[in-house]
């Protein structure tokens, strides 16, 4: 007989189907909850070869920073159309058929959207860039706002927009960057390996940008990460790669520049390209010194702050009213170069104009960046030099479209600081192998003079007006970020000016290190006595009745500010020559309050090394 009542291990129909249901709610709402990133995680957790996942992180990142090349561009030419009713890139001959109202207004109320929109919506007041990108891989382990990337993004799409004399290329560093630091994040990778992905979004928007992978891997290790380690390579390279497709994918395969062939005539024309690197490095200080100059000269007018892009539009506007191809990027003109298309006199005209556009545009508060300019000027300044060339030495001269060519990289590597990057992509650029050496001659020498008399490269300059230095590595950044007063001691003994030799032998013998700081009843020092200081009064007491400390004191002696960092303070050891330095509390008061040790500061020093050693070698999972 059969009974309705369950025994203890049956479920009832209604429980069974209850259970079904709610274990199929469960296994549904689990599958739900879990997203991409969850299953990434996963499959991280699961594999056993972390460079195979980190690879499938480059691909993506890669994508990203190909896609953010491919939107920033669109975003260009849509502004552009709003401005000036065409999207294409040769504008030259459109501008002359506009009134001459247009091309005044268009940039002059381009200034004016953004400089409302610097004011009310970045709180720094500026828009960011290729440097920014540096401080924060170098500083604050690669972290990066996406709101100010976005604001930053429209501000630079404006500006170029408008026609601002400015580069496309660095804007695109700065949002592919972004949105790599922003995924690493997301998935919570940790500082080393989010410090590799922002170099690979860098890497990939650069090699979107020129179609130019081998540029993009270059100019991210050179001049964003500064980290060559295998283990950053790697990913690195998958990323410019991956961006490069994106680009293929969406455009074509069609570089930046379009460069006709070129043939070395003599081997005696090599002088010669060396003397284009001096020129170039001329062109490239002027550059950035006339950049500076705008930016005094803004700052001194009695304008609002906002104010200052409308002004800087209007000045471009003028300027564009004569020579429109001062006008964006300026690829078109530089491609006339390329072509041997512009006369010797134009070609020095361009040079001067397109120097003062590009000055007022990146001094008076727009956006952009300062790839495209350093190209453009270095076209100018090659294409002048090669018609000057080839008039006196006809026969020895390759034409002066090559001269161009190898203008463009010297210019370009000695703002950017990057010889490497631009001597790569002049040779993925044209294939040719002699005339990459010219290139090779001409950018070294040129980078070399730009370090040696301008002191910074275009973004080092940058950091230093703000008083940043990002220049010796992450040992060297780590020692930067402490002070001395983090490392000074108390262990000091110090010494009245009226004391007399006894009492001072007496210390001496006490002071593990050999040295006594004088100091007054306000404990001011006045100076420092160490065993060499007495003389022949160490040992012989006959001087004891007319000698002092204030006598056998060394006066003046080498202190150091508390507030320095270690860096500062090691350079200014090995300056003075000392093991034991004392520590005031400002030059003004000179008021001891501690002694900082050689082997302290070394002793950091050789922790920074390991510590800078210890990220590259450590697992990407922390």
């Amino acid at each position: 007989m059969s009974s309705e009542t369950p025994t203890p291990n049956q479920e009832s129909p209604q429980e069974n189907t209850e259970s079904k249901k709610t274990d199929k709610l469960e296994s549904t709402s689990f599958w739900r909850r879990k997203t991409i990133l969850d299953w990434l995680f996963y499959l991280r957790e699961a594999s056993q070869h972390e460079m195979i996942i980190i690879g499938f992180l480059a691909i993506f990142v890669g994508f990203l920073g190909g896609g953010a090349a491919i939107a920033f561009r669109e975003a260009i030419d849509s502004i552009q159309y709003l401005f000036y009713g065409i999207r294409s890139e040769e504008v030259n001959d459109w501008m002359r058929n506009l009134p001459w109202w247009h091309i005044l207004l268009a940039p002059t109320i381009g200034g004016a959207i953004v400089g409302l929109f610097v004011k009310y919506m970045i709180p720094e007041r500026r828009a960011y860039g290729v440097a920014d990108v540096i401080e924060v891989t170098a500083l604050h382990g690669g972290r990066m706002s996406i709101r100010r990337g976005l604001s930053t993004f429209f501000v630079n799409a404006v500006t170029l927009g408008c026609g601002g004399s400015a580069g496309r290329e660095g804007p695109v560093v700065h949002f592919a960057a972004m949105l790599a630091d922003n995924f690493s994040r997301r998935l919570h990778l940790g500082r080393p390996l989010g410090r590799t992905l922002l170099g690979c979004g860098v890497a990939s928007g650069v090699a979107a940008s020129f179609n130019a992978p081998f540029a993009g891997i270059f100019f991210a290790m050179e001049v964003v990460t500064g980290n060559y380690a295998l283990s950053s390579i790697t990913p690195v390279v998958i990323s410019a790669v991956s961006g490069t497709l994106i680009h293929r994918a969406y455009y074509g395969d069609m570089t930046a520049f379009v460069i006709p062939e070129h043939a070395i005539a003599s081997m005696l024309e090599f002088p010669a390209f060396a003397l284009l690197g001096l020129v170039s490095a001329i062109m490239a200080i002027s550059l950035v010194w006339s950049i500076g100059v705008a930016q005094s000269i803004m700052t001194r007018f009695p304008i609002p702050r906002w104010t200052r892009p409308m002004a800087g539009g209007f000045a471009i506007g003028i300027i564009a009213l004569a020579f429109p191809q001062i006008l964006g990027v300026g690829y078109e003109t530089t491609d006339q170069a390329l072509r041997e298309e512009l006369t010797l006199s134009m070609l020095l005209v361009l040079i001067v104009v397109k120097t003062a556009a590009t000055s007022i545009t990146l001094g008076s508060g727009f956006g952009g960046g300062i790839f495209s300019p350093s190209l453009f000027l270095g076209a100018m300044v090659g294409g002048a030099f090669g018609l000057i060339a080839t008039e006196v030495f006809p026969d020895l001269s390759s034409g002066h479209g090559a001269y161009t060519i190898v203008g463009m990289g010297a210019v370009a590597g000695a703002v950017l600081g990057a010889p490497m990057s631009t001597i790569l992509m002049i040779f993925e650029l044209t294939g040719d192998y002699a005339l990459t050496v010219a290139v090779m001659i001409s950018t070294v020498i040129a980078s070399q003079i730009m370090v040696q008399v301008f002191g910074h490269s275009f973004f080092s300059w940058q950091l230093m007006q703000r008083g940043i230095n990002v220049s010796g590595g992450r040992e060297s950044t780590l020692l930067r970020n402490k002070r001395v007063k983090e490392v000074m001691r108390d262990d000091f003994i110090t010494i009245q000016p009226d004391a007399g030799m006894q009492e001072i032998r007496e210390k001496l013998q006490a002071c593990p290190y050999g040295e006594l700081f004088m100091v007054d009843e306000n404990g001011v020092l006045r100076g420092t006595i160490m065993l060499q200081n007495l003389a022949e009064g160490a040992f012989d007491k006959c001087h004891d009745k007319e000698w002092n400390a204030q006598v056998v004191a060394r006066k003046k002696p080498p202190a150091i500010t508390e507030d320095r960092d270690l860096e500062q303070a090691i350079s200014f050891m090995e300056g003075c020559g000392e093991e034991h330095v004392a520590v005031v509390d400002s030059k003004e008061s000179g008021r001891l309050i501690g002694v900082l040790h050689e082997r302290h500061v070394m002793a950091e020093y050789h922790h920074a090394v390991l510590d800078a050693r210890d990220t590259h070698r450590k697992d990407y999972r922390s």
